[in-house]
């Protein structure tokens, strides 16, 4: 007969499992950026996590194969539909859908899973978390200036200290005219501008060597895969890493500089530029705004920030945190981008056939939660598991005694299970220590004829059992267990998990 076949217990490569600290410590995190995004006038939205693969959009990294770059499958009805690539493209149907009847502006905030079907890699996953916030309708950069000012205040809300990190600001609007000036301009050079885009966005990657390949033929990883290149020549790749490295464009308290080497043909471009010069004037005007409001040291004009999607339309801007680590081969290194976003003013337009001004931001939920475990700030709740009601008789009116006072510690708001399990008094005692109980409660025959519980705290007891040396003495003394009368159980309970300092749900007084 041919073997049984059992499937192999794997991790998908480039995804993760969760547990414990961390999913408290992210809980903690994101209520406290929830309380940021709420003080600033933002509301809740949750949108699903499939989409209409052509709803995501033409920024997507291959039109001919649409699984590349997002996971995707057909539907009976023969539409394609792909896990959410951002928590962006999602908002910009939404809001089309519901165009009428949202006040505009329409401000919200999103936090969820997004995908991306890439290569993984070191700290590099395909399902990760985003919380979003984003002002559609807004046509002004005050938008962009309050979204600047509020990733500074969510940062410092989830403890990473004012000077530990900055806001910086660019505006798509220059680069535009940089690209025009090196004639990459028009719908025939999109793709071309997309891959410069993505080149550029990873500087703090790969460093000058490796964007440079990137502009040029293309680059080949250590694993032996080749990226493609833009195919920039020297000259114009020249330019590009000047804007990028700060030689090129150099940022002041009004605005952007022109430096290019003597490069006099291109600085006439761009002096004669209108995209360029404009976006120049929304950066003085978002300095202003800033500086009005008192974050100039927080939010930053800084020519050489480029987000990698194509749908940006305005201004851009990246919170980094500032303080070093260590690489791989133990190098310092600043840890670099937490949060991120820009203007977008044409994907709503892509559904309604009419522009929508609308900006916003992401928090990568998960690198955001390592930097503050790298500052020593993650909060996470303390891993107390719950009170555990052992079975000391399985008949089912004993069974309805236990299963009483599991229902009683809840409904006063104390953490509590019973017993499932099919073992005995030693399985269940090792049961409780696998959860972390703080105590366990234990009525068998005798308690029960006495109208009493017994309660073991384990906490107590075990720093008691650290100094009982004889195992006789150990049992004679039974640490830290002791007897109450049934009906002030949850009071002992209550006063157990105040010494050790155990929360409750708060589900009642």
């Amino acid at each position: 007969m041919a073997k049984e076949f059992k499937p192999k217990a794997r991790l998908p490569r480039g995804l993760v499992d969760r547990t414990g600290a961390e999913l408290s410590a992210t809980r903690a995190m994101l209520e406290k950026i929830r309380a940021v995004y709420e003080l600033y006038g933002f509301e809740a939205l949750e949108t699903p996590a499939f989409e209409y693969t052509d709803a995501l959009g033409k920024f997507l990294p291959d039109l001919d194969r649409p699984n590349e770059g997002v996971f995707s499958l057909k539907d009976d009805d023969e539409q394609w539909l792909s896990l959410r690539y951002d928590l962006t493209a999602p908002l910009a149907r939404y809001v089309a859908e519901h165009f009428e009847q949202l006040p505009k502006p329409y401000r919200s905030y999103r936090a969820g899973y997004v995908f991306r079907n890439e290569k993984p890699g070191p700290g590099r996953f395909r399902q990760f978390m985003q919380f979003d916030a984003d002002t559609v309708g807004a046509p002004s950069v005050a938008a962009d200036a309050e979204i600047c000012m509020m990733a500074a205040d969510t940062l410092e809300a989830v403890g990473v200290p004012r000077g530990a990190y900055v806001v910086r600001v660019n505006n798509r609007k220059v680069l535009d005219g940089v690209m025009e000036a090196i004639g990459l301009g028009g719908d025939e050079n999109f793709g071309r501008r997309l891959t410069v885009l993505r080149a550029i966005d990873k500087f703090d990657k790969f460093g000058v060597e490796g964007v440079e390949l990137l502009l040029g033929p293309g680059r080949r990883d250590e694993s032996g895969d080749f990226t493609k290149g833009a195919g920039l020549d020297q000259r114009q790749s020249a330019v590009v890493l000047a804007m990028l490295t700060g030689k090129g464009l150099r940022a002041t308290d009004v605005g952007v500089e022109v430096e290019l080497d003597g490069d006099v043909e291109l600085a006439a471009a761009l002096a004669s530029n209108s995209a360029f010069l404009e976006g120049m004037a929304e950066l003085r005007d978002i300095a202003a705004l800033v500086a009005a409001a008192g974050y100039q040291d927080r939010v930053k004009i800084d020519p050489s920030v480029v987000r990698g999607l194509e749908y940006y339309t305005g201004p851009v801007y990246e919170a980094e945190l500032t303080f070093e680590i260590k690489d791989e081969e133990g190098r310092p290194v600043r840890f670099g981008s937490v949060a991120g976003g820009g203007r977008y003013d044409g994907l709503v337009a892509r559904f309604r056939g009419e522009k929508v001004p609308a900006t916003g931001f992401s928090i990568g939920v998960s690198r955001l939660l390592a930097a503050l475990a790298f500052l020593g700030k993650m909060e996470a709740a303390p891993e107390v598991g719950p009170v555990v009601v052992l079975v000391m008789d399985k008949e089912p009116h004993r069974l309805a005694d236990y299963m009483k006072m599991v229902a009683d510690l809840r409904a006063n708001g104390i953490r509590a299970e019973m017993y499932l399990g099919g073992g005995g008094m030693k399985p269940q005692m090792k049961y409780a220590d696998r959860r972390g109980a703080p105590a366990v409660i234990i009525q068998g025959s005798n308690e029960k004829s006495a109208g009493e519980v017994q309660i073991k705290d384990l906490v107590e007891g075990a720093k008691i059992a650290a100094s009982i040396a004889d195992n006789a003495e150990y049992r004679a003394a039974r640490p830290a267990q002791f007897a109450v009368k049934e009906e002030d159980l949850v009071t002992a309970i209550r006063d157990v998990l105040e010494r050790r300092a155990a929360p409750t749900l708060g589900l009642a007084d």
